[in-house]
C-alpha cells in the first residue's frame, strides 16, 4: 500500500482543429523533444492525404483505424514454481488505446515514403482496411494470447 496520495488525472485538452481528445493524445505520443507544432502539422498533412485518397472524413478513418489496431488480450509473464508462463490477460481501455497509437506511430516511422505525413496516412489507411504492420502486430499479440490460453488459470 503506497503512502503517497493517488495521482490526479488532469485529463488532456481536445485538439483545437478536430475537437478530439484522441487526436491530441496521438500528437503527444508522436512528439519528439516537445515539438508539438511539428506533430500537429504531421497529423494535418496525414489527414489531408487521407481526404485526397478516399474523399471521406479523415477523423472517422483515423478513429476506426485506431479501433481496428487496439488489442483485446496480451500476455504477461508469471513466475510459478521456478517456471515462467506467458499468461493471457485482458487489457484495460486506456492501455489498449496507448498500444494502438504506439504501434501505428512505430509502423509509420519504419515505412518507406517521402514524408512522415504521407507515411502516417498510408499506415492509417492500411489499419482502416485491416492490413499493414500495426495491424499485424495486433493480430500477433492476440494469437500469442490465444496460444497460451492453457495458462489462463495462473491469472491473478
Amino acid at each position: 500500500m503506497g503512502r503517497k496520495k493517488k495521482s490526479i488525472d488532469r485529463g488532456i485538452a481536445p485538439d483545437p482543429k478536430y475537437n478530439s481528445v484522441v487526436v491530441s493524445k496521438f500528437v503527444n505520443r508522436m512528439m519528439w523533444d516537445g515539438k508539438r507544432s511539428i506533430g500537429i502539422n504531421l497529423i494535418n498533412d496525414a489527414f489531408e492525404e487521407i481526404r485526397k485518397k478516399t474523399g471521406e472524413e479523415p477523423l472517422d478513418i483515423f478513429l476506426k483505424a485506431i479501433d481496428n489496431v487496439k488489442p483485446k488480450l496480451e500476455v504477461k509473464s508469471r513466475r510459478v514454481g521456478g517456471a515462467t508462463y506467458q499468461v493471457p490477460v485482458e487489457i484495460r481501455e486506456t492501455r489498449r488505446e496507448a498500444l494502438a497509437m504506439r504501434w501505428l506511430i512505430k509502423a509509420a516511422r519504419s515505412r518507406n515514403g517521402h514524408g512522415m505525413g504521407e507515411r502516417l496516412a498510408a499506415e492509417l489507411l492500411d489499419a482502416f482496411n485491416r492490413s499493414g504492420t500495426a495491424m499485424k502486430k495486433s493480430e500477433d499479440t492476440f494469437k500469442m494470447a490465444e496460444a497460451n490460453k492453457a495458462f489462463a488459470h495462473y491469472r491473478w
